[in-house]
């Protein structure tokens, strides 16, 4: 208890980088779709939502006087079967993240060795060389992957402001007036697991020695400072690339940085674009596949070799399933990302935080210095909202609605 608690800027910065990541590569191409004012209501919606149920999540860690994990708490509440149903989410999250980051590197990395080297090669040989080099880095263990996350992030930094530095001046306003509200619906999934640090409260919790109203500042501060980044980042692409450009960019299954590249053919643009992409993909699979290996080794209690190394038999079985899915189905960038969003991310930071905070204060009786305000309506509406996401990406994953050409007008 003598250790001071962390910073405040350390924890505004941890929820920031949970946030932005590989999922903001995606977000002005399904946003987009609707325009950018459509968008921007989305981005203000979605980001209430996650910050309730983030709060809600709050609460129930200040029902623990020891340091817990994100199952601890759901297990509390919602007991054997509740942490039954968490792990297995959990695991379809991991892979499904893993599933895009390896989809999305396969023609990036391939366009980065045809631009820096003069190399000319498939998509999959890109996944497969991504995965090959970067998957050794996990294995080399968490030190390895700290150093190598530090330096990558300082080069995402570097060339997310050199890009809106250089793309700030091919921003046409007119390109932003366009509206088709209709779709915007879409772009939910993906805004969910775009603002979903969830995971890591109990992680800043500790941090925060326990400090919850310390918790809550880093949350909000860390949660819009990642909204603005993403509404930059849309404004950037959005007022580049027309309706047209975003469209044919859904369908090839490419993010935001290809569409900048494809349409303002400028060296200087595809060089800081196509940077931020990788960097941002590369932080991301790093994060997830580690994070991926200690969970499986908690969950079957295996350590680490003597010299720090990972599992090379839970290396692989992280690694080399969402490889094979990738490889099969090279065009899942957003399917994944829609997947993980509107099914696991709603589901374990929406239904859940509803759930567990229900069952802790009106029938567990569960006490904590700090109670989200709303009461029973708020729970019954982040619950109602959570399940309607739910609902929507099932219906589209079954084809009974989903974007096509009628959407657009044409």
């Amino acid at each position: 208890m003598s250790k001071k608690p962390g910073s405040l800027l350390g924890g505004v910065l941890l929820i920031t980088g949970s946030c932005v990541g590989a999922g903001m590569l995606g977000l002005p191409i399904i946003t987009g779709l609707a325009g950018f004012g459509p968008s921007l209501v989305m981005f203000v919606l979605v980001w209430l939502f996650m910050t309730a149920t983030a709060l809600l999540l709050v609460e129930a860690n200040g029902w623990f006087t020891r340091k817990v994990n994100f199952m601890s708490i759901v297990e509390h509440s919602l007991g054997r079967g509740g942490k039954i149903l968490c792990l297995v989410t959990c695991l379809f999250l991991f892979y499904a993240l893993l599933v895009a980051y390896i989809s999305g590197s396969g023609s990036l990395f391939s366009s980065l060795l045809q631009n820096w080297l003069g190399w000319t090669s498939p998509s999959w040989v890109g996944s497969l060389l991504f995965v090959s080099l970067f998957g050794l880095v996990v294995y080399m263990g968490t030190r390895q992957v700290d150093l190598w996350n530090r330096v990558l992030m300082a080069f995402k930094i570097a060339f997310f402001l050199g890009l809106v530095l250089i793309g700030i001046r091919f921003v046409d306003t007119n390109l932003l007036s366009y509206s088709r509200p209709a779709v915007a619906i879409f772009s939910l999934p993906i805004l969910v697991i775009s603002f979903g640090f969830h995971n890591m409260i109990p992680t800043l919790t500790s941090y925060m020695q326990g400090d919850l109203k310390r918790v809550r500042m880093a949350i909000l501060g860390g949660s819009l400072f990642a909204f603005f980044i993403y509404v930059i980042w849309e404004v950037l692409v959005l007022g580049a690339v027309p309706i047209e450009g975003l469209i044919r960019t859904f369908q090839l299954d490419q993010e935001g940085s290809q569409a900048l590249v494809s349409v303002l053919h400028s060296p200087w643009i595809a060089l800081f674009a196509q940077g931020l992409a990788f960097f941002a993909i590369l932080t991301s699979f790093l994060a997830q596949a580690l994070s991926l290996v200690h969970f499986l080794a908690d969950g079957v209690k295996v350590k680490s070799t003597s010299d720090k190394k990972e599992s090379p038999l839970l290396c692989s079985v992280v690694l080399i399933p969402p490889l094979i899915l990738s490889l099969a189905c090279p065009l899942l960038f957003f399917k994944a990302l829609n997947f993980a969003g509107g099914f696991c991310a709603v589901l374990l930071f929406g239904i859940l935080p509803a759930l567990i905070v229900w069952i802790g204060r009106y029938r567990k009786s569960a006490n904590a210095s700090y109670v989200v305000p709303g009461g029973k309506l708020l729970l019954l509406l982040v619950f109602g909202v959570a399940c309607f996401i739910f609902i929507f990406q099932l219906l589209s994953t079954m084809g009974i609605i989903g974007l096509t050409k009628d959407s657009f007008g044409g």
